[in-house]
């Protein structure tokens, strides 16, 4: 590890590259700390201490805490995410969209710049409903704007708007400049920002003696194997055989080769946890703008019977996960596609038909493959709401935060092993190599 660590910083353009990137994520951690005018900071932080668990304490881990300070990028990067997946969706239903999917690089760039429309245009929604929902907020009877008016909307819109424009080019900048995919490493930032303080309050309750040596220990344990599990699944593939039928053109003869087709176990990435974490913190966020007034009424029942730990909350959040997991896996993976294109260049399964049998062939791997990814999905998301809720540990990482963490980490570390191999460098791993999730 130390060797290859030591070769990273050996090869001129990697460490130009990792040098740059360390540089645009300081950036973005300066830019959370820089406040959006015309609020009141100590009353915002102190409503937001208040909506833990809810939506709002949800996405406040993604922007790394800059939704809390309401800074110039509390958005964050999630307007960009929210557009890429509508235009993903879109492609299965706009014919004009698809057939720019299948123009190769030309299509590419223009469904990114369609891309960044639609990420300045949820920009400017999402910036006129947060300053409306601050010119509503009061805590202790003072008010988190103190001067509200059409003046503090435009401004808030223009501000937040801008700050998620410039997050947008400096996650592009990365991808092209720097290693890894731009806009994971700025989600991937966001949430480790946090590692220090909950480090640190660990520490403090260990040597206070609110936490005991042995269930530090097993938080410890746990969250190693949990991280293991992470990096297993996330690497792992099922490989279907292919065969390419041996074809003369002109003079020359093509195929006959042997490859295989890659499924993932988990198709879909973190789309599903995310989806479902938000829909369940739902019904606590609108209990949290109701400021009480239906204690006792049925909003409150719900919110009770989907805090977490409960039975329903448990079930709904696998049942929306499986069901996420198979919509998305669905949107990006085309058997039929795929099982044409392989009958168009001489490939197939053997044992089975080219053309609809093979289309059924992947379909029927790939289910089976989404429902293991969801299962362990949803396993992932559970678990840390059970140490929290019956060993009484504190567990700062929640499922899906870890999913993005280690799972960014593992393609950032798989493009640095493929600029080392390339340069004939030993690797982080003596055996084997580290598989990327793509």
């Amino acid at each position: 590890m130390i060797d290859g660590v030591q070769n990273v910083f050996k090869i001129p353009e990697l460490r130009r590259r990792i040098l740059y990137t360390f540089g645009l994520l300081v950036v973005y951690r300066v830019g959370a700390f820089i406040p959006t005018p015309g609020i009141d900071g100590q009353a915002l932080t102190r409503f937001f201490e208040s909506v833990q668990g809810t939506i709002l304490g949800f996405f406040n881990m993604f922007s790394g805490g800059a939704l809390q300070q309401m800074a110039v990028f509390a958005l964050g990067i999630m307007p960009y995410i929210s557009a890429s997946i509508i235009l993903e969706l879109l492609t299965v239903v706009v014919p004009h969209l698809e057939r720019l999917k299948k123009e190769g690089e030309q299509g590419r760039k223009k469904i990114n710049q369609y891309t960044r429309y639609g990420t300045v245009v949820l920009s400017l929604i999402q910036g006129l409903g947060i300053s409306i929902g601050l010119e509503n907020m009061e805590v202790g009877g003072a008010s988190v704007v103190p001067v509200s008016g059409w003046g503090f909307r435009v401004m808030t819109m223009l501000t937040l708007t801008a700050g998620t424009t410039f997050l947008m080019w400096l996650g592009e900048q990365i991808t092209e400049r720097g290693i890894g995919n731009g806009i994971s490493l700025l989600i991937f930032a966001g949430i480790v920002a946090g590692m220090p303080s909950a480090a640190g309050s660990t520490w403090t309750q260990l040597r206070l003696g609110e936490l005991s040596p042995f269930l530090f220990l097993l938080l410890l344990i746990v969250m190693v194997a949990v991280v293991a599990a992470i990096v297993f699944m996330e690497a792992g593939h099922r490989k279907i055989p292919i065969q390419y039928a041996k074809r003369v053109v002109g003079r020359r003869m093509y195929g006959g080769q042997n490859t295989h087709l890659p499924l993932k176990i988990n198709t879909s990435g973190v789309i599903p946890p995310i989806f479902a974490s938000s829909i369940m913190v739902f019904p606590a966020t609108i209990a949290q703008f109701a400021g009480g007034q239906n204690a006792g009424g049925i909003l409150d029942t719900i919110v009770q019977q989907l805090s977490p730990g409960t039975l329903l909350y448990s079930v709904l959040t696998v049942v929306l996960i499986i069901f996420f997991a198979y919509f998305y896996t669905a949107i990006i993976f085309n058997p039929v596609d795929v099982a044409d294109n392989m009958r168009k260049y001489g490939g197939y399964v053997p044992g089975i038909r080219p053309g609809r049998r093979t289309a059924e062939f992947i379909d029927r791997t790939l289910s089976r493959l989404t429902l293991a990814g969801a299962l362990y999905l949803s396993f992932i998301v559970i678990l840390p709401t059970y140490l929290v809720l019956f060993l009484q540990v504190p567990f700062f990482f929640g499922g899906t935060g870890l999913l993005i963490v280690v799972g960014v980490a593992m393609d950032t570390m798989q493009q640095v092993e493929s600029h080392l191999v390339m340069r004939h460098y030993d690797t982080f791993m003596k055996k084997g190599r580290l598989k990327g999730r793509r």
